[in-house]
């Protein structure tokens, strides 16, 4: 089995779950819809192919049944179990959004057999800085905090979720001084927390391209959060073609439903590079068919696998397990291959 480079996922939780804990990390919905199971989806249909077998019970089993087993193995033996099974050689995991206390980077890399690497998300970094910065002082001590991550020898990446607060419309020139001075004024007189302004996101993003770290962005669909219309990648052209003469790689993560889209940013600007991400596991048996749409523009050389696997060890494996089957050994290996020459710092 050629062993996979997942180079973006999360980690996963350390309690026992009940179904109504594991359904709601099953998807990006906040709450159940009455009469409806995550296990009536495409996705549930892949948990029962090949998840059920891992736990010694048929696809045909019911998903009470698959609850009780997990609970009877324990939560530490199942995330081994599914870990392992993915069959990685490495995890590079954005520790940047924690609802809840979930594996480490060096946790996740263990359990999994892998080596474990860390991708800093960018707002994160930023909005830790609130309380003891100044509005004048804010740019510096963002670069004085890009540098320190960078200076770890387990950050291979940074990542940008400006998709999640203004769209992925970033502007093409890098603000000024002033003007990041004034914006972070703004977000520090409101309180600090949750960053969510254009000229902000867009420093972190021209920031962390100085740093010249790979640089990832969430793309496409995720949580009921996002406005989906302003996650379309084609969006960031223009900031694209601001970034090219860096040659810092970016990384389109995700991308589903514009994976065509990411696709073509992929093949007409030299440094993108795009996966699938959390569509692999969404869209189960279909994942293949998704996969060949991407490849229609997109080079093999381009094209990277991650599961975006989050809180469930499941989602880890089957990310790799859809992957494999849909990719084949050939494109199983070359994703490899591309993680290891884009995140160079890995060696």
């Amino acid at each position: 089995m050629e062993l996979l480079v997942d180079h973006h996922c999360h980690g996963v939780v350390r309690r026992d779950l009940d179904r109504a804990a594991f359904e709601a990390r099953l998807t990006e919905a906040d709450r159940p819809a009455p009469g409806t199971t995550l296990f009536d989806s495409a996705l549930g249909d892949a948990l029962r192919a090949h998840c059920f077998p891992l736990l010694d019970l048929a696809p045909t089993a019911l998903p009470d049944a698959y609850l009780e087993r997990r609970l009877a193995l324990g939560s530490a033996a199942v995330t081994r179990l599914m870990l392992h099974a993915a069959g990685l050689a490495a995890v590079l995991v954005d520790t940047g959004y924690a609802p809840e206390p979930l594996t480490s980077p060096a946790e996740l890399g263990e359990a999994a057999g892998a080596r474990a690497h860390e991708v800093v998300r960018l707002e994160t970094l930023a909005e830790d800085l609130a309380g003891g910065v100044s509005a004048g002082g804010f740019a510096a001590a963002v670069r004085s905090a890009l540098a320190a991550a960078a200076a770890r020898p387990t950050t291979v990446a940074f990542k940008s979720v400006a998709a999640y607060r203004v769209g992925l419309a970033l502007g093409d020139e890098r603000p000024s001084d002033l003007a990041v001075a004034t914006a972070a004024g703004r977000w520090l007189a409101g309180g600090g927390g949750r960053i969510a302004d254009e000229i902000l996101h867009r420093f972190l993003a021209f920031a962390a391209l100085d740093i010249a770290l790979p640089l990832q962005f969430h793309t496409g669909l995720g949580d009921r959060d996002v406005d989906l219309s302003t996650c379309d990648p084609l969006l960031l052209a223009p900031w694209l073609r601001s970034a090219e003469p860096t040659g810092v790689p970016i990384l389109l993560l995700h991308c589903y439903p514009f994976h065509r889209h990411a696709a073509y940013l992929a093949q007409v600007f030299p440094s993108v590079h795009m996966d699938l991400g959390l569509a692999t596991h969404n869209v189960g048996a279909r994942a293949g068919a998704v996969l060949a749409e991407a490849l229609e523009l997109c080079p093999y050389g381009k094209f990277l696998y991650s599961s975006d696997g989050f809180a469930l060890p499941e989602l880890h494996y089957l990310g790799a397990a859809l992957f494999r089957a849909a990719a084949g050994p050939e494109l199983a290996a070359r994703t490899t291959d591309n993680a290891y020459r884009v995140y160079a710092s890995m060696d």
